[in-house]
């Protein structure tokens, strides 16, 4: 089963490094898939880059990546398979959705307390 996302493109969206703006794109591209956007909101209150314009770490994990924290010790050599640079914003919420159609909300977990207002079917692996 293959979700489909409305067509964005980054460009509409410039800057990029602000929040705002990755907001506004984040929320366009899961248009279909809402848990994510608001998976993206508990995971990085809507940031791809930090201050200093490099991709953001997580602060309890430096390995989680990007605006969905995505692992990279976990995930970056099946990102690279599938062609996705989890360190730009458009490869972060491409491997995002590959990973809820595979596993559902499951990989963001930890985050759930700020998200689980979602139900648990929605929650569960598909």
């Amino acid at each position: 089963m293959t979700l489909m996302t409305k067509e964005v493109k980054v460009a509409d969206y410039e800057p990029i490094t602000d929040s705002e703006n990755v907001e506004k794109y984040v929320n366009d591209y899961f248009s279909n898939t809402p848990i994510l956007a608001e998976i993206a909101r508990c995971e990085s209150q809507y940031r791809q880059f930090n201050k200093n314009g490099d991709p953001l770490r997580g602060e309890k994990n430096r390995f989680d990546v990007g605006v969905m924290q995505i692992n990279e010790l976990y995930h970056a050599e099946k990102a690279l398979e599938l062609k996705l640079d989890i360190y730009s914003i458009e490869g972060n919420v491409a491997y995002a959705q590959y990973l809820y159609e595979k596993s559902g909300a499951k990989p963001w977990m930890a985050s759930s307390p700020c998200w689980a207002k979602f139900s648990e079917s929605t929650i569960a692996k598909r």
